[in-house]
């Protein structure tokens, strides 16, 4: 029977990565943040406004074997929902029908969830478990994004243990194309009233 982490960051820092941490230096600065608390346990305020602004999402399982799977999940702003400061739910669309990660959570509950904004720099980690539920019919249409065109066959719901937000760095910079859309639609409005307002000037400044 495993004992109980000392810290909520032991979901990660097994004592093998501790001693590799150690080894190359780095240790004791992890070992101030457990002092100081280590990772939330919860969702806060700011990450449930990050979690609620993902378009996209990836989700890791592990088999009864141990081998790892990473599957993506996208949708509109919303998709995925924060049900209470321990939860995370969304619907799970039709896809190629491989099942891989709902078998692997019928034998493997532990899994995260690994978001990550190219446009504001920032990831951030959530280990906890997750469940498929299936033939729920009012948990899927309460999980559903309005309006949005695509069949949901069941819903997984994320029970959050611990998560961490990682530095910028390394992160590429990136633009979603209905962001760059929208300012390249701003600056043609702009040139667009510029241009109207020099012809409505120039004819006044050509006057003798």
């Amino acid at each position: 029977m495993n004992e109980p982490a000392a810290y909520s960051s032991d979901i990660a820092f097994t004592p093998s990565v501790k001693a590799i941490q150690t080894r190359k230096g780095s240790r004791r600065g992890y070992a101030n943040v457990e002092q100081r608390g280590s990772w939330e346990t919860h969702i806060t305020p700011d990450l449930a406004h990050v979690i609620e602004g993902q378009i996209s999402v990836f989700l890791g399982t592990a088999s009864k074997d141990g081998q790892p799977y990473i599957q993506h999940r996208g949708g509109p702003p919303g998709f995925l929902k924060v049900l209470d400061e321990s939860t995370i739910g969304f619907a799970d669309f039709t896809g190629n029908r491989q099942y891989i990660s709902q078998g692997n959570l019928s034998d493997n509950p532990k899994a995260i969830l690994f978001l990550i904004d190219y446009g504001a720099r920032q990831r951030v980690k959530i280990w906890g478990t997750a469940r498929v539920v299936e033939g729920d019919a009012e948990l899927i249409a309460k999980l559903m994004p309005e309006g949005y065109k695509a069949r949901p066959e069941q819903a997984i719901l994320f029970t959050v243990t611990a998560w961490d937000a990682n530095c910028p760095q390394h992160i590429p910079l990136r633009f979603e194309a209905a962001q760059v859309a929208a300012v390249l639609a701003e600056r043609d409005a702009r040139i667009k009233a510029l241009e109207a307002e020099l012809a409505r000037l120039r004819p006044a400044g050509n006057a003798p």
